[in-house]
């Protein structure tokens, strides 16, 4: 039964952020509420905001004076809540304002403000098992734990979203469960610091398919690979017990692709970053992990123009890009965001020097990535099938997550849809994507 309310939601941000949309609108819609595609339809809209960098900052303020504008009634939360005075002298319309992780509270706003116009009944709601999915059907993001314990400099996510809390390792596999058996191919799986689920827990034995399992990730890569879909590992620090999870990647049980966020490669960056990990023995680390997986793909993440980096810093940073060959970057210029340590440091880096590091940083990771993929052209690759575009079919391979990575062009899409899997003969490739024929 319909309660007659419809909510709105922009989600914005990282896969972190979509997935606490996804628990909100599950939520909403158990409590009887609909979910409306437009801002006309909607009673009032939710905007999920990301306050991690200055630009994430500008988006937020962006999107909530959009809804204001469109439909006039908005409830505010996610990272930049926590920034209230600032979205209030800028927007003090809104109807409540909450931080990140606040479901209960986001939930409470939304009943006070488009109370429910008839009686509801949470038993007879029309609520799939695996929870309202903000996308799309074959794939979904698997959130392990919330919060970091790490201090580094340039970030602020300890102070908006706590320090590391794992979820039990039975509650994210009966998540996962329920996630393959309603369609999902792929499970993402997600955190602010994914190698060091359980730590918080110290490994705390759990139940999951009626055995006792630790809260690990040794653990759980080898109880998600047992589901028969795609496993992806985001957000990994490159810890020691990270080598134990390569041979499940070597041996097919989980996808042979880690998203390690190095961030630089000179090691007095890292240290003024208080980063986890040292580039020397990252290189080696590397080495040893391509020895085990030979097909391991490597995203990574780099900033520069960090206070203090030299160019002697950024010419190492450049030498690492090059001795590590990762298969797949993103770069940022380092940005002051409110409330970091690093913006205290000395040695800040003009504007037009941290862009011109970024476009020597990309020139120089496009030329590795184009030789990468030069070297697919004729080989057969497993292709995940996400949208059809007139007569393409567009995939993902095992080394390539969904927005941030590249893709392959399918070039004849026969009778493929999205969440199909077909092995394709890669004919061509170019900086970052790849396109093919279906193989006989």
């Amino acid at each position: 039964m319909s309660t007659g309310r419809k909510i709105g939601m922009v989600s914005l941000g990282c896969p972190k952020a979509l997935v606490d949309s996804e628990r909100i609108l599950t939520q909403l819609r158990t409590d009887g509420y609909e979910i409306s595609p437009d801002y006309d339809g909607a009673d009032l809209v939710i905007v999920n905001t990301c306050g991690f960098i200055d630009s994430a900052k500008a988006e937020s303020l962006d999107a909530i004076g959009e809804a204001l504008d469109a439909n006039g009634r908005v409830i505010v939360t996610g990272c930049m809540g926590v920034s209230e005075d600032e979205i209030r002298q800028l927007h003090p319309r809104v109807l409540s304002v909450t931080g990140p992780q606040q479901y209960e509270a986001v939930v409470g706003a939304v009943h006070q403000h488009a109370p429910p116009l008839l009686e509801h009944d949470p038993h007879t709601s029309l609520v799939p098992p695996q929870g309202i999915k903000l996308t799309p059907r074959h794939y979904a993001y698997l959130k392990i734990s919330e919060g970091c314990n790490h201090k580094c400099t340039f970030c602020i996510i300890p102070s908006m979203r706590g320090l590391l809390e794992s979820r039990p390792i039975g509650h994210v596999m009966a998540e996962a469960e329920r996630l393959v058996a309603a369609g999902v191919r792929e499970l993402l799986v997600i955190s602010q610091d994914t190698s060091a689920y359980g730590v918080d827990l110290r490994y705390k034995l759990d139940f999951w398919d009626g055995r006792p399992i630790k809260t690990r990730l040794k653990e759980l890569c080898a109880a998600l690979g047992s589901l028969g879909a795609w496993v992806r590992l985001h957000y990994v620090y490159p810890y020691p017990h990270v080598d134990e999870i390569i041979p499940m990647m070597a041996a097919g049980k989980i996808l042979p692709y880690l998203d390690v966020p190095f961030q630089h490669g000179s090691p007095r960056v890292l240290k003024q970053m208080k980063r986890p990990a040292a580039a020397e023995n990252t290189l080696e680390r590397i080495h040893r992990w391509r020895e085990i997986c030979p097909e391991l793909a490597i995203r990574s993440t780099f900033i520069v123009g960090f206070p203090g980096e030299t160019d002697e810093d950024f010419e190492i940073l450049l030498q690492f890009l090059e001795q590590a060959r990762l298969d797949r970057v993103g770069c940022f210029t380092y940005s002051p965001v409110e409330g970091a340590a690093a913006n205290a440091l000395p040695g800040a880096v003009p504007d037009a020097v941290k862009e011109e590091r970024w476009n020597r940083f990309m020139q120089t990771q496009a030329a590795i990535s184009r030789n990468s993929l030069q070297k697919k052209v004729g080989s057969v690759q497993e292709v995940l099938v996400d949208e059809l575009d007139g007569d393409l079919a567009i995939g993902r391979s095992k080394a390539d997550a969904p927005e941030i990575d590249g893709i392959v062009r399918i070039l004849d899409r026969a009778d493929l849809a999205p969440g199909d899997l077909a092995k394709i003969v890669i004919e061509s490739a170019d900086d970052y994507d790849l396109s093919g024929r279906i193989a006989d």
